[in-house]
């Protein structure tokens, strides 16, 4: 998935040179942060399969175990409607 997030990343900022008005380039923006945002959700998961500590992870963010939990961890399936 990682790799298709890159893909995503690498066409996002293509899209940004492209853009023919200030709103296009503010939209492609947008989309770019959007797709950096799941890279980074994807990078999380990987880092917590590999058996980093969500200690280890929120000094990266600088932000408590607790903190990183809050902010990496997805809602279950039930809270998104699913």
């Amino acid at each position: 998935m990682a790799v298709k997030i890159q893909h995503r990343l690498r066409e996002a900022v293509d899209a940004i040179g492209k853009a023919t008005s200030s709103l296009d380039r503010l939209d492609q923006a947008r989309r770019l942060r959007e797709q950096t945002e799941l890279l980074e959700q994807e990078l999380v998961r990987v880092a917590r399969e590999d058996g980093q500590s969500w200690t280890q992870i929120g000094a990266l963010y600088g932000l408590t175990k607790q903190g990183a939990q809050q902010r990496f961890r997805r809602p279950p399936r039930d809270a998104l409607g699913d």
